[in-house]
């Protein structure tokens, strides 16, 4: 099995900066698709970042231009920098993994953004 420990979330004012990031351990595992979803009071969750084991990005239109989602393979650890953050960013924000064999959820970190 794999464990998904996340990292960095926290209070920041509008227009700052936070980078999370999500450890993973336990089981050796191939990926194919690690993904930082967030899910703000009285809302759905939401896929906010996604990145293939091949690479390949994607972003929810209200973040695009301002997360960035990155992997360090070396390190078993993915990155969500998060940059001109606002106040409609605030929410719970979770680690997922998706291997060829299972999926897997991170325990979420909460990002508060202020005005």
């Amino acid at each position: 099995q794999v464990q998904l420990v996340e990292f960095g979330g926290g209070l920041v004012q509008a227009g700052g900066s936070l980078r999370l990031s999500c450890g993973a351990s336990g089981s050796t595992f191939t990926v194919r698709v690690l993904g930082w979803y967030r899910q703000a009071p009285g809302k759905q969750r939401e896929l906010a970042a996604s990145i293939s084991g091949g690479g390949r990005t994607n972003y929810a239109d209200s973040v695009k231009g301002r997360f960035t989602i990155s992997r360090d393979n070396a390190k078993n650890t993915v990155y969500l920098q998060m940059n001109s953050l606002k106040p409609e960013d605030t929410a719970v924000y979770y680690c997922y993994l998706l291997t060829s064999t299972s999926d897997y959820w991170g325990q979420g970190t909460q990002v508060t953004v202020s005005s």
